[in-house]
């Protein structure tokens, strides 16, 4: 009576070995095919660019190419939700910002996990936002202009951004806060067309990531009013920053890019995208490509992007509920 209970538990520790057989192969042998890597948002902006920049470069170390592909809407949502259910065999890859760390909290529905869903691999890049106008504009000059203005006639403003709970949006969220202002939102399906109506003049400001306005500022359709780091970027060092700016004292909020893989994806394929990425990261022409754009490299380890995402998620987090902002 008691081999039954004997071979049940035989055959079990079997399947388990077959299994765990079958991931290290998968592991050792990857990859031998290439690499989606889903962009959460429409292509031209900074998320859509660090992507290409890196995928060409760590498509070349690997023998693989990096097959990009923007999946966009809700947010980054939906992007997101076919990462997390796609196959956790290291051949779909998603890169990500600040929306891992704040659509828990601004979304009452999720389809997935941002936590329990994803294996994170590294973070890329950390870059700052700028606040830009429509060069055309006379009477805004600097960030007290803009306050000024948003207190004369509370809710005339508008401000533009990449979509609900990007860190363009938040950014905004945070300055209205801080200033004691009332601007209107308007969450657009990505940075390019957000940047399109600024440049055409229907909306009034932008915190946009630096790497995507950049172009428009170089070209004189977009002023730079301020950056939202702690300290100025190189990339427009004649810029000063919000809290240097005033009267926003102590104002920050810097966005960052990372890679995240699909929960379950074997340690050893996660150790290798995170090694791979670094090494481009580090390599001097890609490091000074990312800094001209204004975006400073990444390239720390899982464990560390783990932390880094629950910090983040910690002060974001905080900032939605003290802005009271919500997405149905």
């Amino acid at each position: 009576m008691q081999r039954r209970p004997l071979l049940t538990a035989t055959l079990t520790l079997i399947a388990g070995l077959g299994t765990t057989g079958f991931a290290q192969a998968q592991a050792t042998d990857w990859p031998n095919r290439p690499i989606h890597w889903v962009v959460p948002f429409p292509p031209g902006g900074a998320m859509d660019a660090i992507a290409r920049i890196l995928g060409d470069k760590a498509g070349k170390t690997l023998g693989q190419p990096f097959v990009i592909e923007n999946r966009a809407g809700a947010g980054g949502n939906i992007g997101a939700d076919a990462v997390a259910k796609s196959p956790a065999d290291g051949y779909t890859i998603m890169i990500t910002s600040i929306g891992m760390a704040t659509n828990k909290p601004l979304y009452n529905k999720l389809t997935y996990d941002p936590v329990k869903d994803f294996a994170p691999v590294s973070l890329l890049a950390v870059v700052p936002n700028v606040l830009v106008t429509n060069s055309t504009q006379p009477n805004v000059k600097n960030v007290a202009d803009v306050i000024a203005a948003a207190r004369k006639e509370p809710g005339r403003l508008t401000y533009a951004s990449a979509g609900n709970g990007t860190s363009i949006h938040l950014a905004g969220e945070l300055f209205k806060s801080m200033s004691g202002t009332y601007m209107v939102h308007f969450p657009y399906r990505g940075s390019r067309p957000a940047l399109l109506d600024m440049v055409g003049g229907t909306m009034d400001v932008m915190f946009d990531n630096l790497p995507s306005a950049l172009p428009q500022i170089k070209a004189g359709k977009l002023t730079a009013l301020a950056v939202t780091s702690g300290e100025r970027s190189a990339a427009l060092p004649d810029v000063p920053t919000i809290a240097e700016a005033g009267p926003v004292k102590g104002f920050e909020a810097s966005s960052w890019f990372g890679l995240l893989a699909p929960a379950g994806t074997p340690p050893d394929i996660v150790n290798r995208l995170q090694q791979e990425t670094a090494k481009a990261l580090a390599t001097p022409a890609l490091k000074e490509r990312l800094l001209a754009q204004g975006a400073i490299p990444g390239g720390n380890t899982p464990a560390q992007f783990t932390q880094f995402i629950a910090a983040e998620t910690k002060k974001w987090a905080q900032v939605v509920k003290t802005s009271g902002a919500k997405v149905d």
